[in-house]
C-alpha cells in the first residue's frame, strides 16, 4: 500500500489535487465575501433593509432581538438567514464552475477538431489515406 501511495504521489495526482484544493478554498472565501459584503446588502435594499444574517426562528417560542441574543440565552434556533446566504454562495459557486468547465470543454474541442485524413480498410482494417481508392496493404478496391 505504501508503494502504491508513493506511485500516486510521484505521478503528480496528489500535487494537482492539493493545488486544486488550495485554489478552491481561496475561491470559496472570495465568493463568500462577495455574497456577504456586496450581494446580500443589495438584496436587503430591495426587500426592506433586512439583515439576512439576523433572520431566525427561536424554537422555544420566545422573542429575541438578535440571533446572538437567542444563542446567548441558550435557545435552539433555525437560522434561515444564514442558510439563504449559504444558498446564494452555493448558486454562485456552481454557476462559476459551470462556466469554467464549459470554457475548458470549448477549448478542448478546438484542439481535438483535427481534420480526418485517414480511414480503415474494411477488408484488412489497416489505416489508409482517406482519398485512397485501393488499399495499399491488401490491394482491395475501396
Amino acid at each position: 500500500m505504501l508503494k502504491e501511495f508513493k506511485k500516486f504521489a510521484i505521478k503528480g495526482n496528489m500535487i494537482d489535487l492539493a493545488i486544486g484544493m488550495i485554489i478552491g478554498a481561496a475561491f470559496t472565501k472570495l465568493v463568500t465575501s462577495l455574497v456577504e459584503t456586496v450581494i446580500m446588502p443589495i438584496i436587503s435594499i430591495f426587500v426592506g433593509k433586512i439583515d439576512f444574517s439576523n433572520l431566525f426562528i427561536a424554537l422555544d417560542g420566545k422573542e429575541y432581538v438578535t440571533l446572538a441574543a437567542a444563542k446567548e440565552a441558550g435557545a435552539s434556533v433555525v437560522a434561515y438567514g444564514t442558510f439563504l446566504t449559504g444558498l446564494i454562495d452555493f448558486l454562485i459557486m456552481t454557476f462559476v464552475v459551470f462556466i469554467v468547465v464549459k470554457q475548458l470543454d470549448r477549448f478542448k474541442g478546438k484542439e481535438e477538431a483535427k481534420p480526418v485524413t485517414t480511414k480503415k480498410c474494411p477488408y484488412c482494417i489497416s489505416e489508409i489515406s482517406i482519398e485512397a481508392s485501393k488499399c495499399p496493404h491488401c490491394t482491395s478496391d475501396l
